[in-house]
């Protein structure tokens, strides 16, 4: 074969390979898309509606748009002219016509109590205003319409987006002046609520860590026909659905209860304990829950780990204890860090086991983030508590990253 025949017969063969290459990879990504756009439609599109619905801010901005034109040259610091009262009837008119006065009041009513039933009582009184002056009519109708706090709100939430539902899911708002402060402090309670949620997730955590090692350390060690039949329990509870072992906890922790009745017979207790819709009860419950997630991580890592490190340890002079510290546990932080990280993340967004087994006191963000979507119909609010939630998840998950490592979790 001479040497033109010879690189005609390479150079078809790389175009056939790549050709192939080629194929395979569009073979490959056809057989990723269906997953991808199963993550793009269930995952990223609701975050993204999420993020937006915190900040929307249509109210105001589409229904009384003469009266914020109007509001763009107050100063803020006396009452506005007869310009802006006339504007502002002018918007009523048109949104009685369109059914949307409520809507205005409902959006004002977040910022000023009662401002619903005063907004609709001025779009009937708007309806017979025909011709001014104006301000004296509203001035005369409520006292709501004498304050300059009010306008400011109006102007305020003219805008299409407004940082007012994110600055009230972390307890602040705008002073008349402008300003960023605090809110009053009977009105304080999401600042609150976040650090409970951290904290109970916390502690269920630390629960399922302290529960779930030494049973997957057992569970590791056991012969397999042992191991398998307590891997079995393990994962029962996942053949109930959550609400039912959530109510099967109240049954168990109710005042006449087994366990209270158990330790009235044994005398350790002479009256009944409150262990039903309380911290512990919520605890217990979610402990409960969460302890094959934590568990199961920590097993699949343990179950790689050959017996002859410790063995090795031993031999060469470590203790027990030293040879299970220094050589086992190590081997065994990647597990952790992955079911804790799993179980806390999880934990963050629990609503049903504390509803129904958690007091009043003992709600996480997620009872609220509820209440406001459900009963309120306050979804800016909703969103915005659920955009901290996850903003707040973000920053665990980066320090994590710094102090652990994401490249050192390992779920099997």
């Amino acid at each position: 074969m001479s040497v033109t025949t010879f690189d005609l017969v390479q150079s078809s063969l790389k175009a056939r390979l790549r050709r192939a290459e080629r194929m395979q990879r569009l073979r490959a990504g056809l057989l990723v898309l269906p997953l991808f756009l199963f993550v793009l439609l269930v995952f990223l599109v609701p975050i993204v509606i999420l993020m937006t619905r915190a900040v929307d801010n249509p109210e105001i901005a589409d229904n009384l748009p003469r009266t914020i034109e109007a509001l763009a040259e107050w100063d803020g610091t006396d009452l506005p002219g007869e310009p802006v009262f006339a504007a502002f009837a002018e918007d009523l008119r048109e949104t009685q016509k369109t059914k949307n006065t409520g809507l205005v009041g409902k959006r004002l009513n977040y910022e000023i109590s009662g401002a619903r039933s005063k907004s609709l009582q001025a779009g009937r009184a708007a309806e017979k205003m025909e011709s001014g002056p104006y301000k004296e009519a509203f001035l005369a109708l409520d006292p709501l319409w004498g304050k300059t706090e009010t306008w400011s709100a109006i102007k305020r939430a003219g805008s299409p987006t407004t940082s007012f539902y994110l600055l009230k899911a972390v307890d602040l708002q705008w002073s008349p002046a402008g300003e960023i402060e605090q809110v009053p402090p009977d009105q304080r309670l999401f600042v609150d609520i976040f650090i409970r949620t951290l904290g109970i997730s916390t502690l269920v955590t630390l629960a399922t860590l302290l529960l779930g090692f030494p049973l997957a350390y057992i569970l590791a060690t056991l012969p397999p026909r042992h191991s398998n039949i307590l891997l079995i329990f393990v994962l029962l509870p996942f053949w109930t659905s959550l609400l039912v072992r959530t109510t099967a906890w109240v049954v168990v922790l109710q005042t006449e209860g087994p366990i209270n009745n158990l330790l009235l017979w044994l005398g350790l207790t002479d009256e009944p304990l409150q262990l039903i819709f309380s911290r512990f009860g919520t605890v217990v419950a979610m402990t409960h829950i969460q302890l094959p997630f934590t568990l199961l991580p920590i097993y699949s890592v343990m179950k790689t780990i050959s017996p002859s490190y410790v063995r090795a340890a031993r031999s060469l002079g470590a203790g027990p204890f030293r040879a299970f510290w220094t050589v086992y546990f190590p081997q065994t932080v990647p597990g952790i860090a992955a079911g804790c990280l799993l179980t806390f993340i999880l934990c963050l967004g629990y609503y049903i086991t504390p509803a129904l087994v958690g007091g009043p006191s003992d709600q996480m963000i997620s009872y609220f983030v509820a209440l406001y979507t459900n009963r309120e119909l306050n979804w800016g609010q909703a969103s915005a508590l659920g955009a901290v939630l996850l903003c707040a998840t973000l920053i665990l998950y980066a320090v994590y990253n710094r102090l652990v490592g994401i490249d050192k979790m390992k779920l099997g």
